[in-house]
Order: structure tokens, then sequence, then C-alpha cells
């Protein structure tokens, strides 16, 4: 029998085995623990290079505090498949990103170990806080909040006024600020540039944090004199760090690879901390692992992968993503008008702006991790006369709603949305689903909202946008790749509120909006063979609605069907308005809306994940045959 390549890993069934480990057993189970992480991700695909480079500090933080008591919270969260791996869920890191399998971030129906879910960022430190002011005010079985938080969340407004809050709170917080100078892309902003020179004054940094520890063993007579010195030195030298202005003890940087300095840090901050504190570790995104360490994003997310080798298996794509059609159609306008200017949020190469940013260097703007600065940056740039594309996740956007409503769509500006991963996205489950796009723009005055159902009606979409100038315009596309039609070379505008017909019939009509219209082609097919010819429509637009194609199938038609890949709320219940003003139910029109269910989906492979939320062929050719009061066709069937 050949003797385990993790015998130390073998022995660890939660993180109580690991706090009778010697020091050297926590450097040798560090070792173990990335060698694991790595086969388990090149087995099912994953995020790689976050998990790899805060191995050590997870083996740390779980051998030195009590969790689950403790209560430990990673920002994102993304990080989190060694943390799953100590936790008592080695045996299903098989299931990760998987139908019914363990999640890709933290979850709190998933272990008593993930106190606080996650998978958007900049949330840490304030659920930390409320963990920590909870334990002050009584809250059973609650000790220290550990907060871990890398330096591209801490773009995030959001932490910032939670770094604000605890320091005038002043509870004993504790704040590990994952420092690998790199969120998903490269990081932006002067708070990047402040922590690369926090890091280059790293011998200072240890002198300050050697003399802190030393003036609390001084004589009493001496000790104030010993912190006017320290705090004359700290002020000649750097003019004090900003986490120290906002009331944090600073302590740092360490190198977050080193368990002997990440041992040696976290055992004194859990006995001698008092009030809020922030341990600045320095780290390496993918470490380990030479594939991912030399990889641009450092290997941030990977499909299957070979462990000696590196080399992902990716199917081959048989047509263009929706997110280059995106980005090509976008630098074709831009060629052509040099006011189009494109922002992101932290996200250049999941939105494709990367291309952009590669042809228009001048014109492109990744603003950090920061959706509400986002959005009224396109508003300020918007008022100026230029015309900002503002491209984030559906998900995404949603952190920056407010500033949608308040300084976009009161003031009409035309600031351009182009929302990617539109409906289920499939790996990354809810906390990414783009569900409410729709219905939380739809109900803005102002606001064009439309959604392509191929790759060349996305096209289209981009010259429509482009075009538009009289207010704010939204356009949502999915994840993925189209679906193999014909692509103009160019975009061509789209008449504002006009939809399209795709086939004349009879009975019924089925009206889709956005990416479900393949869908809907292959039930048709279905309901032909059983003698049933739908009429399709392709709406386009959800706002302004199309009032005349949506009248003249109800008026045409026995029952009118809506399909969409958003919740409740949206495209069917505004074409529900326009029905009921209408007076169109009155003359007996079966109306049917298909969306997607009331709840969040957990991960699943896209196709698993429609089918749950009834939303596929066999589900529409359904809808209409009980639509039509036909189920005993179906089940003769």
């Amino acid at each position: 029998m050949t003797a385990s390549d993790t015998p130390l890993l073998d022995r660890v069934a939660g993180p109580a085995d690991l706090r009778p480990m010697s020091d050297r057993d926590l450097r040798q189970l560090a070792d173990e623990l990335r060698s694991e992480t790595i086969h388990a991700v090149s087995r099912t695909g994953g995020h790689l290079g976050a998990g790899l480079g805060v191995v050590e500090l997870t083996v740390a933080l779980h051998a030195v505090f009590d969790t689950p008591r403790d209560k430990l919270i990673w920002d994102v969260s993304h990080q989190s498949y060694p943390h799953k791996i100590l936790t008592g869920r080695r045996d299903r890191m098989g299931t990760l990103r998987q139908r019914a399998g363990l999640s890709g971030f933290t979850k709190r129906s998933e272990s008593p170990y993930d106190p606080f879910g996650a998978a958007h960022a900049s949330t840490s430190i304030s659920a930390a806080l409320g963990f920590a002011t909870g334990r002050e005010l009584g809250a059973a079985d609650v000790g220290d909040a550990i907060a871990v938080i890398g330096d591209g969340a801490l773009t995030g407004g959001m932490a910032y006024e939670a770094l604000n809050h605890a320091g005038h709170l002043g509870t004993r917080l504790i704040v590990v600020l994952n420092d690998n100078e790199m969120s998903i892309a490269p990081p932006v902003g002067a708070m990047s540039s402040y922590l690369s020179r926090l890091y280059a004054g790293a011998p200072f940094q240890d002198f300050k944090a050697a003399a802190k520890e030393a003036v609390g063993y001084l004589p009493t007579p001496f000790q104030e004199g010993a912190r006017r010195a320290k705090e004359m030195l700290k002020g000649m030298t750097f003019g004090g760090t900003l986490f120290e202005e906002l009331g944090f003890s600073y302590v740092g940087p360490i190198d977050g690879h080193d368990m002997d300095s990440l041992l040696s840090v976290l055992r004194t901050v859990k006995s001698r901390a008092t009030g809020p504190i922030l341990i600045h570790a320095i780290t390496k995104k993918g470490k380990g692992f030479s594939p991912a360490e030399s990889a641009v994003d450092g290997g941030h997310a990977t499909s299957k992968f070979d462990v000696t080798t590196g080399a992902q298996a990716k199917a081959a794509s048989n047509a263009p993503s929706y997110t280059k059609v995106f980005a090509q159609s976008l630098i074709g306008e831009a060629e052509r008008d040099d006011r189009i200017v494109a922002i992101t949020a932290a996200m250049p190469d999941g939105t494709g702006l990367n291309l952009f940013a590669e042809r228009f260097p001048a014109r492109c703007f990744d603003v950090g991790i920061a959706e509400q600065h986002g959005v009224t940056f396109c508003a300020g740039l918007a008022a100026s006369g230029m015309k900002p594309f503002c491209a984030i996740y559906s998900t995404f956007l949603q952190r920056g709603y407010d500033q949608v409503v308040h300084d976009v769509a009161l003031q009409n500006l035309p600031v351009r949305f182009a929302i990617d991963r539109a409906g289920l996205v499939g790996a990354d489950g809810a906390t990414h689903a783009g569900s409410f796009d729709v219905a939380y723009l739809s109900n803005l005055p102002n606001f064009v909202v439309m959604a392509a159902a191929d790759e060349a009606e996305l096209r289209h979409m981009v010259a429509t946008a482009a075009a538009h100038g009289s207010g704010p315009i939204a356009f949502r596309f999915p994840r993925g790749e189209g679906v193999g039609v014909e692509m103009p070379e160019r975009g061509t505008p789209i008449e504002i509120g006009r939809g399209r017909m795709i086939h004349e019939g009879e009975r019924v009509a089925i009206l889709s909006f956005g990416a479900r219209l393949p869908e809907v082609e292959a039930a048709r097919e279905k309901l032909i063979a059983r003698g049933i010819s739908p009429s399709v429509a392709d709406a386009r637009f959800a706002k302004p609605l199309d009032r005349d194609l949506i009248l003249r199938l109800a008026r045409d038609h026995e029952a009118l069907i809506t399909i969409e890949e958003g919740a409740v709320g949206g495209f069917g219940s505004h074409v529900a308005q326009l029905l009921a003003e209408e007076g169109v139910f009155d003359t007996g029109l079966r109306y049917r809306s298909m969306v997607l269910p009331d709840s969040f989906l957990d991960q699943g492979a896209p196709g698993e994940m429609y089918a749950e939320a009834g939303l596929t062929a066999a589900d529409i050719e359904r809808k209409v045959l009980e639509t039509l009061d036909l189920g005993v066709m179906r089940a003769r069937a």
C-alpha cells in the first residue's frame, strides 16, 4: 500500500485537530493543503489562484482561533476552498460548483464554519463588526470576529464605511488585509499605490510593530514617554497610516506565506487586542502552482486542468461568446465616434473591455470594485457630452442601484448600460444569477431596456445604444456562447420600442424577451408535430413595450404567453399591465407569463438550472398545451 501524500491532512476532521499540532507540523500541513487544493480544482474547475494565495493564512487562522465559535468571514470567499477542506468538506470537494454540491463560495446553510455567506466584494468587515457588536450585546456563542479582505475588495466604498464605523465603536475586531496586489484584474487606484508604499517601508513597519509590543512591557512611568517617541517617529517617517487614523491598530506588512510570522502575530493579537486591529499580510495569488503564478490573473478561475502542465480542458467553441461580440461591436462603434468611452468595475476581462482597452487605452476606465462610483462617474461623463458604456454584470449592477436611480434616471442622462451575465449563469449559482435587472430597471422613468435574443441582435443593440442620446438605455445578454447565427459586419440601430415577428401562426402566440428564443423555437417544432403552429415574436424591448405588436398578438390569438430570463415583476408584468389597461382581458384572452421562480436557485450546469426554473423547450411546450386546455394531448404522447 502506498503511503498517503497527505499524512497530516488525513488526520484533520476539523479545525480542532490543528490546535495540538506543532508549528513545524502546521507548516507541513499547509504544503499538503496546497497540493490538495490544486488536485481538487483540477477535477472540477473553479477559483484556484485566490485559494492558493491564502493556504498558510487559512491554516494559521484555524490553528490560532476557536472556529466556529470565533467567526471567520472571508470577503468574496472565492478563496475559501482550503477553508472548506479543513472544515469537514474535503470528501465533497469533487462536487464543487455542481448541482447539489458544494458552493464555490461560503454559504451559511452549508457549514457552521461559514458564519456569513458571500460572493460579492467588500462585505466582510461590516458583517464581522455585526458579529463583534452582537458579542458585546450578549449574543450567544460568538467569540472573536475575523474578516479576511483582499486589497481588491478594499477598493469598494462599503469597506471604508465599515472601517470608519469600527474605529468609532472601538470594539475588538480583527481585520486581515490579504494584499496580493490582485483581485481578478490588476489593482487600480490610489489605495493600491498606498499599500505598495507601505510594503516598501517594511523595515520601518517591522520596527514599529516590535516597538509597539515592547512599550507594554516598560515600567509605567516610561510608557508615556515611549508612546510619544513612537508617535513622533511615525509622524516624521510616514505621517501615520490611513488605518490608524481610522482608529485601527496596524500591524505589518508581514509575509503571508511565512507560517512562523503568521502564527506569532495572530497569537499575539488573540491574546492582547482590545480594539479594532488590522493585520497587513503580503501574499501571492496562485502561490505554489507555477501555471497560476505566471498567469496574468493569478489563475483566478479555471476549467478542469492537467495538474502537471496546467493546461485547461476547454470545449471547442462553435460560436463567439456574447461578451466578445459586445466588445468587438463596441470597438467598431468607438472607431466611428470618439465620444464613446467604456467603464468597468474591476472586470475588464469578464466584460470584454480588456479588448477595448487595447484599442482605446485612453477611453477605457476600470474604477475598481466600486460600482456606485462607476455609475455616477458615467453620469458625469454623459453630462459632459461623452457617450459612456457602463459594462457591469447584472448582479454587480445591483450594488449601484441608488446611483442608477438618483444620478442617471432622475437626470435623464444618456448612460449606456451593457449588462453581462443576464439570466442563470451556472456554477457561480444564485449570487451571480442575473435575475432581477429587467424588473429593477424597467420600473424607472426615462429608461429604455432591451434584451438580445442572439449574438446578431446584441450587435444591433450596441449600435442602438450608441445612437440613443435622449436618456439612459440598457441592454442585457447572457453568459457563454452565442447560438451561431450569421453575424452582420456592422450593427444597425433598432427603432426604439419595436419588436419583430419570427413566425406567423395561429391560436397561441409566444412572445419571447431575451435569450430564451432558441428554446421557444425548439418548443414550436415539437408543437407543430402535434398540429399546433404558434406565432413567435421577439419583443426586444421591455421598455418601452411594442404596444402595436403585443395588442395585435392578443387580438389575433386565443392565448398569449410571454417568456423571459428574469424574476416576476419584469417584462411579463409590464405586458400584463398593458393588456389590463387596454381592456384585453375583458374579452377572454388566455395570458400566461413564464418567469424565473420566486426562489434563489443553487449552482448547477446552466441546462440543469433552467430545467429547475421551468424555462426549457419542454416546459414551454407544456405551458402551451395547458393554456389551450390540451393537457390530454400531452398525456397521450
